[in-house]
């Protein structure tokens, strides 16, 4: 007969593993969404300069001060550097570079290949949020967790102790570049 804390274990890991691919998927909408918004401007952009040009004046702008669209006002509408359209974490084969990465995996990854070359240990993900400027609030360092797991299961990081990455054996060698 199985033991309750086993039980509990087989639990845990099966509550753990639908988190992460729950997590992997909003990643994955987020990109299709950031993606989507910027095709959505670029139409919006290419509507407003049609219009101009089909003025009654001609599309004459000498002296006129362009009046911002709806979009341009909205502060989400800025260029970001969010996660990069599609932005699933590949699994590190040799020579394969950084850049392919989204811009919070390659800071990740950045960050911990500088404290592998000052030969420095592994950092928790709560001393990573603390490096980026951002608060040691759960939701930060859980988002920072997830990203990190996510590198581990594709062998960019290592974790050879609970909650402590570090570069993987491969990444670390190539230092970055392709």
């Amino acid at each position: 007969m199985p033991s309750v804390v086993g039980l509990l274990e087989q639990h845990e890991l099966a509550a753990r593993r639908r988190v992460d691919g729950l997590r992997e998927e909003a990643d994955r909408i987020q990109a299709e969404l950031a993606a989507a918004e910027e095709e959505w401007q670029e139409w919006a952009i290419a509507r407003r300069r049609v219009d101009t040009v089909l003025a009654p004046d001609g599309g004459n702008i000498a002296g006129e001060k362009a009046a911002p669209g709806p979009r341009d006002v909205d502060a989400r509408s800025a260029p970001r550097q969010a996660a990069k359209p599609k932005s699933q974490v590949p699994v590190w084969r040799e020579g394969l570079s950084w850049s392919v990465l989204s811009v919070d995996c390659q800071r990740i990854i950045e960050t911990l290949a500088d404290r592998a070359r000052l030969h420095q240990g592994p950092l928790t993900c709560q001393e990573l949020a603390v490096m980026f400027g951002l608060d040691a609030v759960p939701a930060k360092v859980e988002a920072l967790r997830s990203k990190a797991k996510r590198l581990v299961a594709r062998g960019w990081l290592a974790e050879r102790q609970p909650g402590q990455f570090t570069l993987a054996q491969g990444p670390a060698g190539q230092g970055g570049a392709s």
